[in-house]
């Protein structure tokens, strides 16, 4: 007995099942279905990357306070580059000079000097006019000593010497500080638990040496025991090591952070190019935010700076010297995301970017065949750049962001001198493609023969 054969299997009589052909009604609701598949799917992709996007932006302007606090706090060549120009800094020498001076001047005893010398013009017996002439020399002495101590002090201060002086003592006090908050024991400042102690150690060597050479040989038996003496206790030493490590952690990653987030908001955005002009514009804005906030928080504190502690010029000068790295890494940011905006802007439909790749064709082509009646023939390889012109863009875009990237601290001129050189080599690109002859092996040949 035959059973009856299932749905979708071929009959016995060999005849293969018939397809279903969707009506017309069944077909506009399928491709509705499909468009709103499409349409959720693009508001999702839109909907995650502006998320990503402002969680980039948010973190753009931290991204860089963290990283150049990093910098300066953590390495101490940096900071010494930082605050090496204050030592040449006029407003800065003067308030050195003046305080020395003064200093110097207060532990010279002048009435005492002036005292001394009306005992002994009476001890002489000099007369009374002498005497008094004497007693009204203080003020002219005092004049004349803070003459002479200023002329000498301001020698020293503005020659070099004092440079290499300053430049020396913020490198040994600097990396005191950083070996004694990230617990490195090479330093001649470390910490020990909760205890900062100095090691003196190389000083028991210098001293013991010279006391052997000066004929103490007793001074040999000095022991090697109790070479470092304990500064301060403190239970907040702790959380600063724990801060310098947490520093080290978000100067590192917190811009490799930032930069992984807008590069997934451009990827995840149906419109990359649009999402790139946007990402560039907004991480463009947001540097101009952080140039805002340092020129706000220079004049809150020079408004907060006394007088009398400091002179305003002096005040602005150290406060522009210690924040110059940080504006420069912001305007060379705000460059780069004004560029980015503007090669994505050249990119799309618009009619001024579609007037500025009509106009550099033209260049190129005119140089091209200006080459090939020179006979210069770039032939297959021109073909080739033809042919693979989107890759040789990105290729060198991606060339100039990495050595952006790669290099230390790049300053507007070096975005400048990179973006000149990738604009060269593209055009070069471009005018060897032009270059190239009519494709075909025949017109290779004639292309042979024809040229010189």
């Amino acid at each position: 007995m035959n059973s009856a054969p299932t749905p979708g299997s071929p009959d016995p009589g060999g005849a293969s099942p018939q397809k279903h052909v969707m009506t017309a009604e069944e077909r506009a609701e399928y491709e509705r279905l499909r468009r709103h598949a499409a349409v959720a799917h693009r508001r999702l992709r839109q909907v995650g990357s502006s998320v990503l996007l402002l969680l980039a932006l948010l973190l753009a302007p931290m991204a860089v306070a963290a990283a150049w606090v990093q910098d300066t706090v953590s390495d101490t060549d940096r900071y010494v580059e930082t605050v090496a120009p204050l030592a040449s800094e006029p407003p800065v020498q003067e308030v050195v000079i003046n305080r020395l001076t003064d200093r110097v001047v207060a532990n010279v005893d002048v009435a005492a000097v002036t005292d001394s010398l009306v005992r002994t013009l009476q001890d002489a017996g000099a007369p009374p006019r002498v005497v008094a002439g004497a007693e009204s020399l203080e003020g002219p002495l005092r004049n004349a000593v803070r003459t002479v101590v200023d002329r000498t002090v301001t020698r020293v201060i503005t020659g070099d010497a004092f440079q290499q002086v300053w430049e020396g003592a913020n490198r040994r006090s600097h990396a005191a500080v950083v070996s004694m908050l990230t617990g490195d024991r090479q330093g001649a400042v470390r910490a020990e638990g909760d205890t900062v102690q100095l090691d003196v150690g190389q000083v028991v060597d210098q001293v013991r040496e010279r006391l052997v050479d000066a004929g103490f040989d007793k001074a040999a038996a000095i022991p090697d025991t109790d070479r470092t003496i304990t500064l301060f206790e403190t239970e907040q030493l702790g959380k600063a090591q724990d801060a310098m490590r947490l520093l080290d952690i978000l100067g590192t990653w917190l811009p490799v952070l930032t930069v992984v987030l807008a590069a997934l908001a451009v990827w995840t955005n149906p419109a990359h190019r649009l999402m790139l002009m946007i990402t560039a514009t907004g991480v463009g804005v947001m540097m101009v935010v952080v140039l805002v906030a340092l020129a706000v928080v220079r004049r809150v504190y020079l408004d907060s700076v006394p007088p009398e502690a400091l002179p305003a010029d002096a005040a602005a000068a150290i406060y522009d010297t210690f924040v110059r790295f940080l504006r420069d890494s912001t305007r060379t940011l705000l460059v780069v995301a004004v560029i980015t905006a503007l090669i994505a802007y050249l990119y799309g439909p618009g009619r001024p970017a579609r007037a500025v790749r009509t106009v550099t064709d033209r260049g190129t082509t005119a140089a091209g065949r200006g080459l090939r009646r020179a006979g210069l023939r770039t032939g297959a390889t021109g073909r080739w750049l033809t042919g693979h012109r989107a890759w040789t863009t990105g290729a060198v875009i991606a060339a100039g962001a990495l050595a952006l990237v790669l290099w230390n601290h790049p300053t507007v001129g070096g975005v400048a001198l990179v973006l000149g050189i990738a604009l060269a080599v593209l055009i070069i690109l471009a005018i060897l493609a032009a270059a190239a002859g009519p494709a075909g092996r025949g017109a290779d040949r004639a292309t042979e023969r024809a040229a010189p």
